[in-house]
């Protein structure tokens, strides 16, 4: 996918070797400079250079589905539920802490997670297959999942998902209808009660139009 016409220089597959491995290892320049035996400086040209090709090309690789793409996607989540009533799941959406080398205080506490290590959070959607379908990247490790969503572009502008589906995501999000659809799982114990009036609703094809029923 990334353009190969060079005039000069190393060529296309070092240079994307040595910046998969300075991603992947989150190593300095100088380090990923020493394993390919070359000049920091060349290795920093390098990694900026492939970067911003493959920012060019992002949206050909992560992209929301189209809407005759829909009923695919449900299918599979479908499939990996072994239950009909996630057919309308249009993918899952979750956040990952990515360490890195914080800044100086007074900024530094505000990059501490809740694991307490120094990161930036990126929140990702992706399909039943792990296919990344949106990628939101840049807020402090401090900031917590709900927020996150709050700010991404995805949320404000209700990007995804389409009418009639829903995204599924763990306790950290809020269970949503507007702008987007979010289905989280209870936070207090279900008695079974609850359970089959669920899978009712489930079964009717009501769940995202009725509140949530009480919990005994």
């Amino acid at each position: 996918m990334l353009p190969r016409e060079k005039q000069h220089g190393w060529n296309h597959e070092i240079e994307v070797l040595v910046t998969i491995c300075w991603l992947a290892c989150g190593a300095s320049y100088r380090v990923t400079a020493n394993i390919f035996s070359m000049p920091v400086a060349t290795v920093c040209r390098i990694v900026h250079n492939v970067i911003e090709e493959m920012m060019k090309i992002l949206h050909r690789v992560i992209y929301f589905p189209k809407a005759e793409a829909m009923e695919k996607v449900g299918a599979g989540f479908a499939r990996l539920a072994v239950n009909e009533a996630f057919r309308c799941t249009a993918g899952a959406i979750d956040g990952c802490h990515i360490r890195i080398l914080p800044p100086g205080e007074p900024h530094k506490r505000s990059y501490i997670n809740r694991k307490l290590f120094p990161s930036i959070v990126m929140q990702g959607i992706y399909d039943s297959r792990g296919a990344f379908l949106d990628v939101y990247i840049g807020n402090c490790g401090s900031v917590n999942d709900a927020l996150v969503l709050l700010r991404s572009p995805m949320y404000k502008q209700a990007l995804y998902p389409p009418a009639g589906y829903f995204l599924l995501g763990d306790g950290g999000y809020p269970c949503l209808k507007h702008p987007v659809a979010i289905m989280t799982p209870y936070r207090q114990h279900v008695s079974m009660c609850t359970v089959f009036l669920l899978k009712l609703k489930l079964k009717k094809g009501s769940i995202g139009t009725t509140p949530r029923p009480e919990t005994s």
